[in-house]
């Protein structure tokens, strides 16, 4: 998505900071939401956002399948992002493209992105919706404590998982607020926001050792069904590997019915917070 809008303007919906400004051929400038400052950029925008630039370069027809990046710099909430786009191929089916978010001129997430033209008429999924994921109508709002930028834009709700169980998953609920388009950018676009967040090594934080920071490094996510992203999306993120400083998990993404829309994987520095990346 792509729109006019001035250089200082700020984000109030999930719409505003997935509408782009283009500045020129494969060059777009992003914005910031507003209020409630956060020391760094989430990253689910920055992504969202690149693939919303890299959208925009490629035809009506085909649609975004993978996004695959890196993190590679904290972003600033104080300054726009400028979105570089390389149009690497146009095959007759699939489109790939590289994007390069940055600030001040130093690239903060990089990220390959793929389309294709839609094809075939399977339809088979293994991953189904958790039997008690539960109805997210009776589960309490989170109250956003944590990040209250983010939940301007979401509202999310988690269910009540055992707490500090080794291995548990991170599982919830979550809807954007406000009104949405219903358009296959948008679709992407907020299914990219969402497999950002979420944290299934919580349970490290036991009160023994210094709190384990979160830093992503690395982050891919998988497109599959044009879910209704306006509704309740349930978010199933499961701890794999620690190695070292290293953390994997992986998720899902589903519908209310069930639908399996996105999958991701995702690789983490877990390590003291206090420790430079």
């Amino acid at each position: 998505m792509s729109g006019a809008m001035g250089p200082t303007e700020e984000a109030e919906s999930l719409v505003d900071l997935l509408t782009l400004e283009l500045l020129d051929t494969n060059l777009y400038r992003a914005r910031n939401p507003r209020g409630h400052p956060r020391p760094r950029l989430f990253g689910g925008q920055v992504a969202a956002q690149a693939l919303a630039a890299a959208t925009a370069t490629v035809e009506d027809d085909r649609l975004a399948h993978s996004l695959h990046g890196y993190f590679l710099r904290n972003g600033q909430p104080d300054q726009p992002t400028v979105i570089t786009v390389d149009r690497d191929r146009d095959g007759r089916s699939f489109s790939a493209r590289h994007v390069n978010a940055r600030q001040d001129g130093k690239v903060i997430f990089s990220a390959l992105a793929s389309f294709q033209v839609e094809e075939g008429n399977r339809d088979v999924q293994e991953h189904a919706l958790a039997v008690d994921a539960g109805d997210p109508d009776t589960l309490p709002e989170s109250d956003g404590a944590s990040d209250l930028q983010v939940h301007s834009l979401l509202d999310i709700r988690y269910l009540q998982d055992a707490p500090l169980e080794p291995w548990r998953a991170s599982r919830f609920w979550v809807r954007p607020r406000g009104a949405l388009p219903d358009d296959p950018t948008t679709r992407s676009c907020v299914l990219t926001y969402v497999s950002d967040l979420g944290w299934p090594f919580g349970w490290l934080n036991d009160g023994s050792a210094p709190a384990v920071g979160g830093t992503s490094l690395d982050h891919a996510v998988w497109l599959h069904r044009p879910i209704d992203v306006t509704d309740w999306m349930f978010v199933d993120l499961r701890p794999v590997s620690i190695v070292g400083v290293r953390g994997v998990f992986n998720g899902t993404i589903h519908a209310r019915d069930g639908a399996l829309g996105a999958y991701l994987t995702q690789e983490v520095l877990l390590r003291s917070a206090r420790v430079a990346r």
